[in-house]
């Protein structure tokens, strides 16, 4: 066999085998169904993330991956939760861990009512790396709070109604700057005037648009309402807030305040105390806040539910006035109560 021929012989078997590498490392070596997605917890080793990759079937085996690792230089292990893409090859894997490329957690805030219920939220979302109970003691620790300036009662005022993207191994902590700078970023100084001019903090602007909240979905009624409570604490009267009540019982589902109810003894509970209540009921939509900000000059005192029940409110301005209307709609309240009565004896 001439010289030539070895040569070439050579040649080809080296050319093989660098496609044969070739392809084990750029090649599509990753097996992962839709939307699959590789944890990685705290203080997990390299070779913990290696066994989970096999067990869980994203690898086949460990041993291209080590060669990957190792000329990658991947020795330190980065906890988080990265996405799995099918067909992806290894040296992309292992890309993606050593960077740390996390694919963050999509949170959507709608409303939130208690601080317990949302750390229970987060607790789901989160996992282990930020449980509920982690999350709740952060929120009840004034000493974590400081530096965002709220307290254990207002701290709920600055989770904003936004869908944030929030990586996995985020601390209580991290979470909470998030909230935060999305917080900061709504309170323009155009509605930190608007606070002003109604002696009122943004914090307190955020209480007062959670009892707004909860007592209609209506937006034009939102303003009125916000309107009414302004007048009320200018002149001191107590805002008498049945959402604040059934905040007190922590029964959300809660059809009809009583008498009884109205006596229970807490400072949220505005039938008893004058003022706002120390925090928000629940995290207030922006179009509540804005509710307030830009509540109409009027000289509303008072408000109920329509006797028609058709969801709108009656505003009225004095006492007499205000009792009639209170009067009809429990009158219907009470027809609609017996009418469903008598149908289910049926």
């Amino acid at each position: 066999m001439s010289k030539k021929k070895i040569i070439t012989g050579v040649f080809l078997i080296l050319l093989i085998v660098a496609a044969f590498i070739g392809y084990k490392i750029a090649g599509p070596a990753v097996s992962a169904k839709k939307e699959t997605y590789f944890y990685i917890k705290t203080g997990e080793t390299l070779e913990t993330v290696k066994q989970n990759l096999v067990s869980q079937k994203i690898i086949t085996g460990k041993a291209w991956f080590n060669r990957v690792a190792g000329w990658l230089k991947y020795t330190v292990v980065k906890p988080g939760r990265y996405e799995i893409k099918d067909g992806m090859s290894l040296l992309a894997l292992a890309k993606m861990l050593r960077n740390g490329k996390q694919a963050p957690v999509k949170l959507v805030l709608v409303k939130e009512r208690t601080k317990e219920l949302f750390a229970g939220k987060m607790g789901k979302k989160f996992d282990t790396e930020c449980d509920s109970l982690q999350m709740i003691n952060f929120l009840n620790n004034n000493d974590s709070l400081k530096r965002f300036g709220i307290d254990t009662s207002t701290v709920m005022a600055i989770v904003m109604p936004y869908t944030y993207e929030i990586t996995w191994n985020s601390s209580p902590g991290k979470i909470v700057q998030q909230f935060y700078t999305a917080y900061k970023k709504f309170w323009t100084e155009e509605r930190k005037v608007k606070a002003d001019s109604l002696r009122l903090t943004p914090l307190q602007v955020s209480v007062l648009a959670s009892i707004v909240e909860e007592e209609t979905n209506k937006k034009a009624d939102k303003y009125n309402i916000a309107s009414t409570y302004l007048n009320r604490l200018k002149i001191g009267m107590k805002l008498q807030a049945d959402p604040t009540v059934k905040f007190v019982t922590r029964n959300f589902q809660l059809g009809r305040i009583t008498g009884v109810h109205l006596k229970l003894e807490s400072p949220y509970n505005t039938y008893l105390n004058t003022g706002l209540p120390p925090g928000p009921i629940c995290t207030p939509s922006v179009e509540s806040i804005e509710a307030v900000l830009n509540a109409p000059k009027t000289d509303y005192l008072f408000f109920v539910a329509s006797y028609k029940f058709d969801g709108s409110t009656i505003f009225t301005s004095n006492y007499t006035d205000h009792t009639k209307y209170v009067k009809l709609f429990h009158a219907e309240q009470n027809r609609r109560s017996d009418s469903l009565k008598k149908l289910k004896a049926k």
